[in-house]
């Protein structure tokens, strides 16, 4: 056998045999490697199903099970997808758009290498020499050790007495968190009452669990003695005690002050990733300063004093990176040659990604999903990895058009390393560069799940598909615009990289606000728009909510359905919600049990009793409109629309909620779906959804066409409009040509990103951006309508 036709050589396609999984109906395809491939369908017809729930799923069940039973305890339990045949699989990578963790301690310099390449570079170079590279890391506090050491030489023995100094760079006032708190103590307790008299205002510290018991058991201070007469010991006990271990009714327990115990729960995460309850008492009761030592720098004056050609590390993670790439560049030391180079080479993986705007310091909690996904693909463009397969969801989330060009280059340049790439996306610009388009549909939910299309994107363009009758797509203008009914003022609005600008916003009409990513977009309107009164805005973070959340209890409407099945069975409502009294006894609700292996992955299996329903049987057995509450619960939008408009079901409560669903364009989505499984725009649409009946005279949209397939952003616009006929304000971030072309006023930051932006380059209609394109959004939406 030559080499020509090796056996290895033939294995160069992954194949899917019957695919179940979510509303996946049997599918099978074969996906070539070392190929780009595209797999598009309007939202919900089951992308992600595919993609992520069949193929990247089982490839990392196979890889976590080549781990040990004790290090699989560890990791995530992925039970095996429901597939007949998953053939030629590689190791997978997946690329998503969850936000970067919350943790404040993260920023953009230690989620990817750049910090710790730095770090070492300082321990080489700087003057005066600190010592390693952890002498520059504002996550490591100086410790200093003394002690005795002995060494035994022959018959006898020698004593050392030394001191051994670890360096770390942590500022020792703020303990690396660049800020200092400071407590209201009134906000955590009531001074009149006595801690059983339910002193304590703290959320989640109630007297009835285990806090009482170790607050009683304690014994440093009275629990029926109002906090007011607490002695000075008494009260630095109840505030700043140490954690110290006690012993309660034969339970060993640790007893923590307040303070030390709230910096311990709710200090340790971001302040924007909290609960709205614990945000707003954190708000409440805690003062952040920036730390009066270091300046907010983190690092101690030891590390901030050591420098490389004039500055210290802080100043060079507080550089733009592009800025920072070029003064990386122009260090020439032979000794640290390989260092520079890869510094650099990490540094302009950030410039061709788009992300040159940021600075190392910034926290990685504040990027966006988008933002999130490109800095998580720097990792991987300079892996030296090969015959991997990568997948992206929609990782042109967030792009300008003008940026969308460098990532189709960077996904190219993946495939041509030698791996597979598959790409969800909606966007025309990146499926045209697919080698192999996967079309899924017809429709959405359970009229989805079905490969429509196979093959390439010429192709695509000749089939009757839904997409491929709108992928050449073209907005026209709209012949006239409305007129704005009055003006929001911004002046001096100077948030990030905002050069002090002053805009008028016009109110009673569509307003798109647009640019480059990092031009000021998000800073001008969370900075200057948001939070004014009657302003509700609707961004694409989580939703708060566990996996038994679902859309039907996210917006309210269960509990018009429960009161109507109440109400015609004579029976009472909680018996119709899976969280209550109607709940599965043997999985309390979950649909699925939870075993719990020990070492092993815990096993989550479809509840025997329920069949996965949720509820009693005997709940089962009462009807509205002859159906039962697990029917309607998995009855999607845009069914249960009819459902509730009419007849023995008529509910005009439950009626007025779904429209809503169904105006934002979720009419696939199940009522009882977790709310766990939704995307990003999906959420954003809910969310919208939810809002639409707040008085609130202006709506802030955050890139709605998030996750929408082209056929669907007419649906939107119409939605838009008519939100803004109904006398509302509507002022929308987006990067969609479609939606630039229907505004009635734009506003274009720019001309580049961080600080070559944050000025206004453009005001006026989308016709007066087209006749002189002098900006990039001008030219490019120019072109696009044609």
């Amino acid at each position: 056998m030559t080499s020509a036709e090796h056996v290895a050589d033939s294995h160069d396609l992954i194949r899917v045999t019957g695919a179940r999984v979510n509303n996946l109906k049997d599918v099978s395809v074969e996906i070539p490697k070392r190929r780009l491939t595209v797999f598009t369908g309007v939202s919900g017809s089951g992308k992600s199903s595919l993609v992520f729930g069949t193929i990247a799923a089982e490839s990392q069940r196979l890889i976590n099970e080549t781990y040990s039973a004790f290090v699989q305890g560890f990791m995530p339990s992925l039970a095996r997808p429901e597939v007949d045949v998953l053939d030629g699989l590689t190791t997978a990578i997946l690329v998503d758009q969850e936000r970067m963790g919350s943790n404040p301690r993260s920023t953009v310099g230690t989620a990817t290498d750049a910090n710790a390449m730095l770090r070492i570079l300082f321990s080489r170079m700087a003057k005066p020499h600190l010592g390693p590279p952890t002498a520059y890391s504002f996550n490591v506090p100086k410790r200093i050790a003394t002690g005795a050491m002995r060494a035994e030489k022959g018959a006898g023995e020698s004593k050392v007495v030394r001191e051994a100094v670890y360096a770390g760079g942590m500022c020792a006032r703020c303990e690396g968190m660049g800020s200092v708190t400071d407590f209201d103590l009134t906000a955590l307790y009531d001074e009149n009452k006595s801690l059983n008299e339910g002193a304590l205002t703290i959320p989640g510290y109630s007297m009835e669990g285990w806090y009482g018991r170790i607050f009683r058991g304690a014994g440093y201070f009275n629990p029926d003695k109002p906090i007011k007469k607490y002695t000075k010991k008494e009260l630095h006990d109840l505030l700043h005690r140490a954690p110290t271990k006690i012993k309660v009714e034969g339970i060993n327990l640790t007893y923590s002050g307040l303070i030390p115990q709230i910096q311990k729960s709710f200090l340790s995460k971001d302040v924007e990733a909290m609960q709205p309850h614990i945000r707003a008492f954190v708000e409440r009761a805690i003062t952040f300063t920036t730390c009066p030592d270091c300046g907010g720098t983190r690092l101690s004056q030891d590390a901030l004093g050591s420098k490389i050609k004039g500055k210290n590390i802080a100043d060079l993670c507080s550089m733009q990176i592009s800025d920072l790439a070029g003064w990386v560049r122009g260090i020439k030391e032979p000794t640290v040659a390989p260092l520079i180079n890869a510094l650099g080479d990490a540094l302009d993986a950030f410039v061709d990604i788009g992300l040159g705007y940021l600075s190392l310091e910034r926290p990685a909690g504040t990027l966006s999903g988008g933002e999130a996904q490109r800095t998580k693909m720097i990792r991987h463009l300079g892996s030296s990895l090969t015959d991997v397969t990568y997948v992206f969801d929609e990782p042109t989330i967030g792009l300008h058009p003008h940026d969308i060009q460098r990532m189709n280059d960077l996904l190219l340049q993946l495939r041509d390393k030698g791996n597979t790439v598959l790409v969800v996306e909606h966007k025309p610009e990146t499926i045209a560069i697919g080698d192999h388009v996967i079309d899924l549909g017809p429709g959405a939910g359970s009229g989805g799940g079905e490969v429509v299309f196979e093959g390439t994107v010429e192709k695509l363009r000749t089939s009757d598909t839904l997409t491929g009758r709108h992928l050449d797509d073209r907005a026209t203008v709209k012949p006239s615009v409305r007129s704005a009914t009055d003006v929001l003022e911004v002046r001096g609005a100077s948030t990030n990289n905002l050069q002090d600008v002053d805009v008028d916003v016009p109110l009673g009409v569509l307003v798109v606000v647009t640019g480059v990513a990092g031009s000021g977009k998000s800073s001008l309107i969370r900075g200057s728009i948001e939070g004014r009164e009657g302003v509700v805005s609707i961004d694409q973070g989580a939703i708060r909510g566990s996996r038994r959340s679902n859309p039907a209890t996210y917006t309210g409407l269960l509990e018009p359905i429960r009161k109507a099945f109440a109400k015609e069975n004579g029976v009472k409502p909680a018996l119709f919600s899976a969280n209550s009294e109607g709940a599965c006894p043997a999985c309390n609700g979950a649909g699925v049990i939870y075993t719990d292996l020990g070492v092993m992955a815990t096993v989550e299996s479809p509840c025997e009793e329920c069949e996965g329903k949720r509820f009693q049987a005997a709940v089962l057995e009462y009807t509205l409109g002859g159906k039962n509450i697990a029917e309607v619960l998995a009855m999607p939008v845009a069914e249960a629309v009819e459902f509730f408009a009419d007849g023995d079901a008529r509910t005009p409560a439950a009626h007025k909620v779904l429209e809503r669903l169904a105006d934002v364009g979720l009419g696939y989505l199940s009522l009882g779906q977790p709310l766990t499984t939704l995307s990003g725009g999906e959420r954003q649409r809910l969310k919208l959804a939810t809002r639409m009946g707040e008085k609130g005279g202006i709506y802030v949209l955050d890139e709605p066409t998030t996750g929408l397939h082209l056929a669907d952003v007419e649906q939107l616009l119409a939605l838009l409009d008519r939100l803004v006929d109904g006398g509302m304000s509507v002022i929308v971030i987006e990067h969609h040509q479609a939606v630039m072309a229907h505004a009635d006023w734009i506003i274009d930051l720019g001309p580049g990103a961080g600080h070559d932006g944050g000025k206004v380059v453009f005001e006026g209609t989308p016709t007066q951006l087209i006749a002189k394109p002098k900006t990039l959004t001008g030219k490019h939406l120019s072109e696009y309508v044609g």
